[in-house]
């Protein structure tokens, strides 16, 4: 989905009335006013489709997900590269601890 694009813009918080949220409101009017606070990462031009390896993925589609743990503040288990069963990466296994 992400292949292609120069930069990639990750949403890491919303404006709401001055005032900097680090979660989506829950009341709708609320949804309606915020402006969403964009975080700009280097994409990459290499394709990601059929990677069935962590080593196979570009380098910068790993910052991309190493930046989406820090920021969710917890490990990325899998990575599907393609609507295909195989073409998803265990990066960890996800009943370990």
């Amino acid at each position: 989905m992400l292949d292609g694009f120069d930069v990639i813009r990750i949403c890491t918080g919303y404006m709401l009335d001055g005032q900097l949220l680090d979660y989506l409101p829950a009341h709708a009017a609320d949804q309606a006013r915020v402006e969403p606070v964009y975080e700009e990462i280097e994409g990459w031009q290499g394709t990601t489709v059929g990677a069935r390896s962590w080593a196979d993925l570009p380098a910068q589609a790993i910052k991309y997900i190493r930046r989406i743990e820090e920021l969710i503040e917890c490990p990325v288990a899998s990575v599907s590269t393609s609507p295909e069963r195989d073409d998803t990466i265990l990066v960890r296994d996800p009943f370990a601890d």
